[in-house]
């Protein structure tokens, strides 16, 4: 596994990583490391080598750019010492960004086979990042990368069904590519005995805080209902480049004592956290990223018996209905603000979310579905899958 990321944060990578150290499969992941990690350790089978640090301080495209590269020569070197020393029959690079699978060039030439695995699709997440035109040179240049980076891989996987249907009609042939979307790993995201109450009713977003994600929206709607919903408490746990932006506007609203901001946590305390929580929320914008981003959280939350409230985006519409989740209309603070509060004073409605739920997430859990990855793992390095591979959700 090669990711520029955090392995203990990551949901994807390590259910990937986990699910084949338990099988019986020789892992590495080759990831960023934080101030206070060692630089090799073994997590649940899987060696982990946090090759370069990493502070989220980007002030725009180039010296997010810089950082990626730097990433890509240590990775590049680390790859091929490694393999040179003991060929790895499979490297397994996660995007973003797309370039990255370069890295595994010379064990590539040597028999690796390379999975390029695409978790956002990077023309359209760099033009919400960075607020670029979909016209611009620099966005059909990472289409180009796109094509080049499908191109050299050896299989391709993508997050969504959606992203699926637009990477196979501009940039790689079907039958090289495969829909994996982020299942809930119910060893880490289930349900759980529920602490005492102090009253408080309290709506969870863990998450990355990137403008597209709409945090910042739901801390209005947090506002909206101050005097309406007086016990609602609104827990915010991650970090990104907006996160000094919503301190701020807590501060604005004179909301310090409504809403906390946490910073980043394993998927282990993630879990915990949300065991205690009463709702969810996926305030997503539906601007051309966030209308087709698949949000991991909603299942999470599914899995842990926690009700969602969640922005009509075209995604989430595609795999969950009204009878799953609680939609309102996007970038709508008042929308937000009313079904929140619906929420907060139906407790029918959340059993119905809960009940519904729970049947959905039975049946769409990374156990159930983990034979889609295995199965494309298996085939590339020519062996026969155990199980077979399950139909689309």
């Amino acid at each position: 596994m090669v990711a520029y990321t955090f392995y203990e944060t990551d949901n994807r990578v390590r259910r990937y990583a986990e699910a084949l150290a338990r099988r019986g499969d020789d892992v590495d992941a080759i990831v960023l490391r934080r101030e206070n990690k060692a630089s090799v350790e073994v997590v649940k089978g899987v060696r982990v080598y946090g090759i370069q640090k990493r502070e989220r301080d980007e002030r725009g495209p180039f010296s997010y750019l810089g950082k990626l590269l730097l990433f890509f020569f240590r990775s590049a070197w680390v790859l091929t010492v490694r393999h040179w020393r003991q060929p790895y029959d499979v490297i397994h690079v996660h995007s973003v960004p797309d370039f990255q699978v370069f890295a595994a060039l010379i064990p590539r030439l040597m028999g690796a086979k390379v999975i390029l695995d695409i978790h956002d699709i990077i023309p359209e997440f760099y033009a919400s990042k960075f607020r670029i035109s979909e016209r611009s040179l620099l966005f059909r240049a990472l289409l180009l990368v796109e094509k080049l980076s499908a191109a050299f891989s050896h299989h391709v996987i993508i997050a969504n069904h959606l992203w699926y249907d637009k990477l196979t009609r501009r940039s790689v042939r079907p039958e090289k590519c495969t829909a994996i979307i982020n299942y809930p790993d119910l060893s880490i995201f289930c349900r759980r005995a529920r602490g005492v109450k102090n009253g408080d009713f309290l709506m969870c977003y863990p998450g990355t805080l990137n403008w597209h994600q709409g945090v910042d929206l739901a801390i209005r709607a947090v506002s909206t209902l101050r005097e309406r919903a007086p016990h609602l408490k609104f827990l915010i746990i991650g970090d990104g480049p907006d996160r000094e932006k919503l301190h701020a506007l807590v501060n604005e609203l004179a909301l310090g004592d409504r809403v906390v901001i946490s910073g980043t946590i394993s998927l282990e305390k993630v879990a915990e956290t949300m065991s205690g929580v009463d709702l969810g929320v996926v305030p997503k914008r539906k601007d051309s990223f966030g209308n087709e981003a698949f949000s991991t959280k909603i299942m999470e939350f599914m899995a842990m018996g926690v009700p969602v409230v969640a922005s009509s985006t075209r995604i989430d519409r595609y795999y969950f209905d009204e009878s799953l989740v609680e939609f309102f209309e996007s970038e709508c603070v008042d929308d937000l603000a009313s079904k929140i509060f619906k929420l907060v004073t139906d407790s029918e409605r959340r059993e119905e979310l809960r009940a519904h739920s729970t049947t959905f997430v039975e049946a769409n859990c990374w156990e159930v579905r983990k034979w889609e990855y295995l199965g494309v793992l298996d085939r590339l390095v020519a062996r026969c899958a155990p199980h077979a591979v399950p139909t689309a959700l």
